[in-house]
């Protein structure tokens, strides 16, 4: 058995976000004028063995600030399937 955890991460507020300005401007030439912006974000979904939640609430915090957020441009959210 194991753990599901799933992370968000995306850009803090008032960081430029090029990427989804370019995919709201396809979407406009598309025809979708009614687009007004566009957020881009990641999602990880892992999964991780048994443990203290404590614990496991702690190693996905360590994850996210050592390989999966930059905490000077990104926030995140962690959710735990138990």
């Amino acid at each position: 058995m194991t753990i599901e955890v799933e992370v968000t991460i995306k850009l803090k507020h008032g960081v430029a976000d090029p990427e989804g300005e370019n995919t709201k401007k396809a979407l406009n030439l598309l025809g979708f004028k009614n687009v007004r912006s566009v957020k881009t974000m990641k999602t990880f979904r892992i999964e991780i063995e048994p443990g203290e939640e404590e614990k496991v609430k702690y190693e996905v915090e360590e994850m996210c600030r050592k390989l999966l957020a930059n905490p000077v441009i990104h926030d995140y959210e962690i959710s735990v399937a138990w």
